[in-house]
This record gives C-alpha cells, structure tokens and sequence, in this order.
C-alpha cells in the first residue's frame, strides 16, 4: 500500500504544472517562468518564494514546454500603413530594441484597408504568433475584429480609443493637446491655428477637442478656418500651413498634431517670409527625431512613442507565452506620461 502511495505521489509530483506552483505562490506563471530561466528582472523576494514552492511542491519543469514558451520561438508581426515616418522609426526602434532583448523575431508589414485581413491569415499561416498595431491600424475596429476572431493577441500602439477586451499602449492625448494650447495661451497667444489629421486617425479627435477645450477655458471659441486637416505627413502639412497662412486674420501661433506637420508648418512660415518664433510660433506632437534637426528647433509634446513600442512588445510577448499555459492577461489600457519640450519654435507674443 505505502508502494501504492509513492507511485501515486510521484505521478502528482510529475504532473505538477507551473500554473499550479504560480497559484501556490500567488504570482502569474509568467513569474515562475522568469525564475526558471534566470530572467533578472523578478524581485528578490518574489524570486525566493517561487524557488522555495518548486522546491517544497517538487515540481520538475518540463524542458520541451519551456523553450516552447521562450520569446525565442516567437515571432511578432508589426502592421502598419501610412503613418509619419518620424513616428513609424521610433516604433520600429522600441520594437526591436524589446524583441533583441528576448531574441525574438519581427516580420514588418503594409498594409492597406483591403489588405488587412489577408495580410493576418498569411502571418498566421507563416507562424507569426500576435501583432503590435501602429496608428492608422492601431484604431481599424476591422483589424481588430479580425484578430479576436482569428484568436491571435495583439496590441494597439498610440491608439485613440481604449480597446475593446484588448491590449492597448497610449498617451492621454486630450490632456496633451490641452496641455500645449495652455502653453502657447500662456504666451499671449489668442489666435492659435490648428493643424488636425482626418478622422481615421482616432487619437487626433481626442488632440483637437483638447485643444478646442483649452481655448474655450480663456473664452476663445475657434472659428472654423482656424482648423485645417493634414495626413499627418510632411507634404500635407505644407497645404495645411499654407491655408492658415493665408488667412486675413493670420494665427500668430500654430499647433500641429504630429511633428512632420509641425515641420512643414515651419518651411511654409519660411516660405512666407515670415520668423519663427519671433512672428509665429509653432509647435507639435511626438517628439520625434525630426523635433531636433529643423531649425528652429521644435517645441512638441513628448508622446515617448519608442518607450511605448517597447511596452507594447512586452505585453505581446508575455500574452503569447501565456496563452501557452491556457491563460491570458487581463485587458489592460496601460498610459505613458507625456510632457511638454519647449525650443525654440516658440516664444511670446
């Protein structure tokens, strides 16, 4: 009988799952995962007890289960289609400096409206393992469906909307619009331009409302000219600067929302004879490279868009090796802190 027991006990012992000692030790598996694989960053404290459970619970990893979930036999799809290109070289940076740290696998993909759904069955099919979305797509509520119904974890970078039951990585991008516009009131600036991106980009509406809603607290209502609508690139912003400068009533500072609509602003400021800041101050949105290597240099609101690509790539990869053990995180819509970078853009009235 006690040889009975003994058998019985080992077969426990070896069935012993890592969902199981992480319940015992009230941590996530991903947790125990880390103390296996000697991943420094696990608390001290943390790391004891999960090693004093494994210990007391007798629990003998299995290797094969292991390296299936290692980042290592991960590959990350990033789905993009016409962002800045400012923008998309810091997410690019984020993105890769977190997957280098794992030794997991980037696949780099266009895609347009049309091509969405196809271009998730050919990743899937060619073992891509989830997907970080970048702005427009971060918001394609058809993307996203599209993913939940084929059962593949994503998350959304920079998105303008929480996601629905999802993983979602932003900035509050109405309090940074405002926060700015703040800025540029408490310059003396009263005629304040505003360069917008249509509306497929989501996180636009929350900028221009914060915006709005900042120049109605010093009981400015913004006219309707006062807002012009770029695509968030270089070229369109050109025509977006120009409507506004030709204005009767030129603004005497301009916010654009993303910083190559900023920089294009500055060209045509040029263009026009005009000096910036001393005639026209000009401010934008991301902090971006390109902030630092215009001249002047430009004022913007920080969004840290590589910090956030590297968030973003950390959530993706731990939901992957979680569903592994048949778990999955919780939906989380985790915010970045922005700040203000004020150069030499802008300036009082």
């Amino acid at each position: 009988m006690a040889k009975v027991l003994k058998r019985a006990q080992r077969r426990r012992r070896s069935a012993m799952t890592m969902i199981e000692v992480a319940q015992h030790v009230g941590v996530s598996p991903m947790t125990v995962s880390r103390v296996l694989s000697g991943e420094p960053n696990v608390r001290a404290e943390t790391r004891e007890r999960v090693q004093a459970a494994i210990k007391e619970l007798d629990y003998s990893p299995n290797i094969a289960a292991r390296n299936l979930a290692s980042a290592g036999s991960v590959h990350i799809g990033l789905l993009y289609n016409n962002p800045s290109a400012a923008f998309l070289d810091e997410v690019l940076m984020g993105v890769l400096e977190q997957s280098g740290h794992t030794g997991s696998q980037i696949v780099v993909e266009k895609c347009g409206s049309r091509s969405e759904r196809a271009a998730i069955e050919r990743l899937a099919r060619e073992g891509v393992g989830g997907f970080i979305l970048v702005p427009p797509l971060s918001d394609s509520r058809f993307l996203t469906e599209a993913l939940r119904s084929a059962k593949l974890p994503f998350v959304a970078v920079a998105s303008g909307r929480p996601v629905v039951g999802g993983l979602s990585v932003r900035v509050n991008d109405f309090e940074a619009a405002a926060a700015m516009t703040r800025y540029l009131l408490s310059l003396g600036h009263r005629q304040i331009g505003f360069i917008a991106a249509t509306p497929k980009h989501v996180a636009n509406s929350q900028r221009r409302a914060g915006y709005l809603a900042a120049l109605r607290e010093v009981g400015i209502d913004a006219p309707p000219e006062w807002i012009q609508v770029g695509e968030y690139s270089y070229r369109s912003g050109l025509e977006a600067a120009r409507q506004l400068l030709h204005l009767p009533q030129r603004p005497s500072a301009i916010f654009a929302s993303n910083d190559d609509m900023a920089a294009a602003t500055i060209a045509m400021a040029h263009r026009f004879g005009l000096d910036v800041p001393r005639q026209l101050s000009i401010a934008g949105f991301d902090d971006t490279r390109l902030a630092t290597t215009i001249w002047p240099t430009l004022t913007t609101v920080r969004q840290p868009v590589a910090a956030m690509a590297r968030k973003a790539t950390e959530l993706l990869l731990e939901e992957i090796r979680l569903r592994r053990f048949g778990q999955t995180l919780e939906p989380l819509e985790h915010f970045m802190n922005f700040s203000l970078v004020k150069r030499d853009s802008t300036a009082p009235l």
